[in-house]
């Protein structure tokens, strides 16, 4: 029991360090990479390409400046509710599943939460017309005040991308996402597949 015990940590440091590798990806596109800019990384299968979300998903916004403000202040809001719910489920030892899936679902909310409240105050603007490189700039200065800030995407898998015998372009999952995006992606599927099993251990 003291073995588990003292390794409950790990959980927390996993958190911190998918937290860490999300906003380091980030900054990294954010500060070298023009709008729109595009990399490829392995031929007509894995691009980089740096886009901004300004509201939920897939570029999406909802109700202007005020649902941004609604939709910041609910990912801060989510990210609390999930860190309570894994801090009791680590302390009830739960199956490791139900504990890796919230590690991975709290690492994104709270990675996407960052870009939403402090990249508007803390870059310069990507803008796709100027094709300049965001900067760092002195806080509150940069392209939008707090809890208005974009997140920031990059990472460009499409499954097919070709030529439809019709002669049209199709490309199939033709998402741009960060990694984030997929720690949530991936904890909400292991919810999904293994939510029997948790209910049962």
């Amino acid at each position: 029991m003291e073995y588990k015990k003292s390794n409950t940590w790990i959980y927390w440091f996993v958190v911190i360090l998918l937290i860490f590798i999300d906003q380091a990806s980030k900054i990294y596109v954010k500060t070298h990479f023009q709008f729109g800019e595009e990399v490829m990384v392995i031929p007509t299968w894995f691009r980089l390409v740096f886009t901004e979300n300004p509201g939920v998903a897939f570029g999406m916004e909802w109700g202007g400046t005020i649902g941004k403000y609604c939709l910041s202040v609910f990912r801060i809001i989510f990210s609390i509710v999930i860190a309570f719910f894994l801090y009791k489920n680590i302390q009830k030892k739960e199956h490791k599943g139900l504990l890796i899936a919230g590690v991975l679902i709290l690492a994104g909310a709270i990675g996407n939460v960052i870009d939403g409240i402090c990249y508007g105050a803390i870059f310069s603007a990507s803008d796709f017309h100027i094709r300049n490189v965001a900067q760092f700039v002195p806080f509150g200065t940069g392209y939008a005040p707090l809890l208005q800030g974009k997140v920031v995407d990059m990472f460009y898998f499409p499954l097919y991308d070709g030529i439809l015998p019709n002669g049209q372009p199709f490309s199939f999952f033709n998402a741009i996402f960060n990694v984030a995006d997929a720690c949530i992606s991936v904890g909400l599927v292991l919810l999904l597949i293994f939510m029997r099993k948790y209910k049962e251990s």
